[in-house]
């Protein structure tokens, strides 16, 4: 993690958020609470999260704030998660690397929160 911030002006000592164990083609990396898969991989030096559907060029995280879908990863089975925005959890499997979903192709949910609650049937998407 030698690319971590770990003593923060604003967001604090790095000593004081909670450990999450999450596994990134199938290796299991340690991240924080407050981490978004983005920023837990970019720690890392993880920046190729997906190849180009066209060229198999491959992407990573671009704008970081959900508008250009650049970063989209499948987590835990479900495809089109876009990294910047979907905070890692406890042991969640993520993949890479593989071509992903069409944004906007099927009515997808904008992050791994939203999938969850589908599932559960709370949200309509």
């Amino acid at each position: 993690m030698k690319n971590r911030i770990v003593d923060h002006p604003v967001l604090g000592k790095l000593t004081a958020k909670k450990p999450i164990k999450f596994v990134f083609d199938n290796q299991e990396y340690l991240g924080f609470e407050g981490d978004t898969i983005a920023s837990a991989l970019l720690a890392y030096g993880i920046r190729t999260l997906r190849v180009h559907e066209a060229s198999n060029e491959p992407r990573g995280i671009y704008c970081n704030i959900g508008h250009c879908f650049e970063c989209r990863v499948t987590v835990d089975n479900q495809e089109g998660m876009r990294a910047c925005l979907t905070p890692i959890e406890n042991n969640m499997s993520i993949e890479s690397g593989k071509v992903q979903a069409q944004p906007f192709k099927n009515k997808q949910p904008r992050t791994y929160a939203d999938f969850k609650k589908n599932k559960a049937g709370d949200l309509d998407v």
